[in-house]
């Protein structure tokens, strides 16, 4: 690997692509996410934040690194010139779709509970982006892939549900279908990115993004309070600060770069390692119980990754 691929996030992403990196890509990614939900709970004990105001701040924040990172490297690579609606569609699409993806998962949980909301937002997710991807893209799942995204789902659906019972309430279902749409269309729009070279990389992508929906949850962080009212101000910002560098800044380009150069479906079904990564932090560092359903969950939805990522590997190969 050249020097140039590990210096910074940018750099990483301006390597040449290929499937089985993207697939790594976005395993890395997911992992990530999946410590998202310690790091806030930590931050919901120890103030009054609210989920709007962490959000923000994520993609707030998020953004300013990136850009001073981009500012750092002073990178004058030439860039392909394109129309100005699709450099301005695209950033705004997908800024809309994360916003609503993350917004409608948080209404969702609160409404029907974290089981029911994980489960539809997580479960349907794969089913929109394939479908996404099988309209918008013309791109075919074929056997294998159905089987997978079936395992991926049945793995999911033990790991949630067999854990704790939740209500289901026809409101809550509803925004995690949305908040499953938003990330669909993140989805695909990063898909499409890597096939009909827009002239946006996934870092440039990534900041105009994180502008929009940062632009986007603005009011609904202000109506709920955009700063905390706590006595463990350090331990909040240190975990806000852990959020915005690794969760976000390191992540969302990851996620980006890698859905440019794997199927729709296939980054959707990878992107279910969230999940089992945050069973396993339960377990390791929260002390909750490991279950037999935590653990055939986790080896069903491993499993069908796995068939997913040789599957995926396998035209490159050719």
């Amino acid at each position: 690997m050249s020097k140039t691929a590990v210096t910074t996030p940018s750099a990483v992403l301006s390597a040449p692509r290929s499937a089985p990196r993207g697939l790594i890509y976005l395993a890395i990614a997911g992992s990530t996410w999946g410590t998202t939900g310690a790091a806030v709970e930590v931050v919901y004990r120890s103030s009054d934040l609210g989920p709007m105001a962490i959000s923000f701040w994520r993609f707030l924040t998020g953004m300013a690194l990136l850009v001073a990172a981009r500012t750092l490297r002073r990178s004058r690579r030439p860039r392909t010139p394109q129309p100005v609606r699709r450099r301005v569609l695209l950033p705004t699409g997908t800024g809309i779709g994360l916003a609503v993806f993350q917004t409608a998962y948080f209404g969702a949980v609160r409404d029907t509970g974290l089981a029911v909301g994980t489960i539809v937002t997580l479960g349907a997710a794969p089913v929109f982006a394939a479908g996404g991807g099988r309209l918008f893209l013309g791109e075919r799942l074929g056997r294998d892939g159905f089987l997978a995204v079936g395992g991926a789902l049945a793995g999911l659906a033990i790991l949630v549900l067999g854990n704790q019972q939740s209500v289901v309430r026809p409101v809550g279902v509803g925004l995690a279908l949305l908040s499953a749409a938003g990330y669909a269309v993140a989805n695909v729009l990063g898909r499409w990115t890597g096939r009909h070279g827009t002239g946006e990389n996934p870092y440039t992508l990534t900041v105009w993004s994180f502008g929009i929906g940062a632009a986007i949850m603005l009011p609904f962080a202000w109506g709920e309070g955009l700063w905390p009212h706590t006595a463990h101000l350090g331990r909040v910002l240190l975990m806000i600060l852990y959020v915005a560098v690794v969760t976000t800044a390191l992540a969302y380009p990851l996620y980006f770069a890698g859905a440019a150069v794997v199927r729709a479906a296939t980054a959707a079904v990878v992107m279910l390692i969230e999940p089992v990564s945050a069973a396993v932090l339960a377990v390791v560092l929260l002390g909750e119980r490991l279950t037999v359903a935590t653990v055939g969950g986790t080896a069903l939805l491993l499993a069908a990754i796995t068939g997913l990522a040789i599957a995926e590997s396998r035209p490159a190969r050719s």
